[in-house]
């Protein structure tokens, strides 16, 4: 039953009813009624788990997010952690992570993992890790593509949050499972263009307005191109290595 993670999701569908949000689930066949699978998502909210966990719920499955150490650092995400199988990564030191990713896709769990690790700023595809596709492979289990689209208008890097009931539409598709053949760069390859293809097609069919900061620079829209978001990333990381040099 695991009562922890059924609280999770009781709260989290009445925030997103209290938000006036409307989720539109698209191929929820492909996600396994049951074995294991890693959830590869893109990533363009702080929130975007929120509606791929309540998508694979639509499955009566259940999503083992991996996550940044850091949050261990706070007590109660600390205490959620440890109870709904969350598993953290070291950024410095992955090893462990990966261990248990993999044991839990044996033991036939769905992973959730970040191809591009970080926020893209541009809202397309950053470069991907090897993660995914080698955690697949060695667990013998096929990948499930998953864009969300919409939830970077609720919480994204550079910009104010808007939590308030703003009635700001999701989208959620699962793409066609990627069977775990081939080497790791070629698996990851593949992943890449089945996710870029949705995630151009859901863009499309969503309301682009000309010039808004959450409508990517090829559509009209004002967010960075991918260069200039990598600029922005790498200056973001030279500000935190600056403030760790100070703090230390």
């Amino acid at each position: 039953m695991e009562p922890v993670f059924r609280t999770l999701e009781i709260a989290a569908s009445v925030a997103v009813r209290a938000a006036g949000t409307k989720i539109t689930f698209e191929g929820l066949e492909n996600v396994p009624a049951r074995g294991g699978a890693v959830v590869a998502i893109n990533h363009t909210s702080y929130i975007d788990f929120l509606p791929a966990a309540l998508g694979t719920y639509q499955r009566k499955r259940r999503i083992r997010f991996m996550i940044k150490a850091e949050m261990q650092d706070v007590r109660i995400v600390n205490l959620l952690i440890r109870r709904t199988k969350t598993i953290p990564v070291n950024r410095r030191a992955g090893g462990e992570a990966y261990v248990e990713a993999v044991r839990q896709l044996k033991a036939g769990e769905l992973v959730g993992v970040y191809p591009e690790a970080t926020i893209s700023r541009a809202f397309v595809l950053k470069d991907f890790k090897s993660g995914a596709a080698r955690m697949a492979l060695e667990a013998q289990v096929p990948i499930i593509p998953c864009i969300v689209w919409g939830a970077h208008r609720i919480w994204t890097k550079d910009h104010p949050k808007q939590l308030r009931r703003n009635k700001i539409p999701f989208t959620v598709r699962f793409g066609r499972p990627l069977p775990p053949t081939g080497t790791a760069a070629e698996l990851e390859a593949a992943l890449k263009d089945q996710m870029s293809a949705i995630l151009h097609e859901v863009q499309l069919a969503y309301p682009h307005p000309a010039g808004e900061y959450w409508v990517p620079e090829a559509l009209g829209g004002g967010a960075p191109s991918l260069q200039e978001a990598k600029r922005l990333d790498e200056a973001e990381l030279a500000e935190r290595a600056r403030r760790a040099r100070e703090h230390h």
